[in-house]
């Protein structure tokens, strides 16, 4: 008997890779029902920021977690919004943001641009969103201001990939309607 392979379709995609930072050791110092009751309040802060920025859950592991959002701001404005929702609760995210091709495989995401996500997500300090040079050309006009963080080697991903870690939105004066 064989099992069916499910169909792929190659899209453009943005990837939002997020993992909260040391969750091992506060999960050791919380115990089991405290972590988890954290752990929630974090899941449910990441359903919000992806709801309020057109995302997709795609996959969760344990404290970390892939969305698809519509584009890079999107994308950005969602890792900002989680980093910044659970805070209060004294949780840190780290994220990293990635656009490229990749293949939808039911309501999964493969491909190459995952991976780079990933990485990009695991050089990411405290707090910080990193996001690719690819996402860093398609903000530009956004009104969103980048930091340049160098090239760096991304685990098992060929070449090396310039890095931008987004700081702020810069206000974008509205322009008058002539008359």
């Amino acid at each position: 008997m064989s099992v069916p392979v499910p169909s792929a379709r190659r899209v453009l995609a943005t990837l939002l890779f997020t993992d909260v930072v040391g969750s091992t050791e506060r999960a050791a110092a919380l115990g089991d029902a405290r972590w988890h009751a954290l752990l929630s309040r974090h899941d449910a802060a990441l359903r919000r920021a992806l709801a309020a920025h057109g995302g997709r859950l795609v996959n969760q592991f344990g404290d970390g977690a892939l969305a698809l959002l519509p584009g890079p701001s999107e994308a950005v404005a969602a890792a900002e919004r989680l980093r910044d929702g659970i805070a209060r609760d004294g949780l840190q995210v780290r994220a990293g943001v990635h656009a490229g091709e990749c293949l939808l495989v039911g309501g999964d995401v493969r491909g190459l641009a995952v991976h780079v996500a990933a990485r990009i997500a695991a050089l990411a300090g405290p707090g910080e969103v990193l996001v690719s040079r690819t996402v860093a050309d398609l903000l530009l006009g956004s009104g969103r201001r980048l930091e340049d963080r160098g090239e760096h080697a991304l685990r098992g991903v060929p070449g090396r990939w310039r890095l931008h870690a987004a700081v702020a939105a810069v206000e974008v004066p509205r322009l008058s309607a002539v008359a």
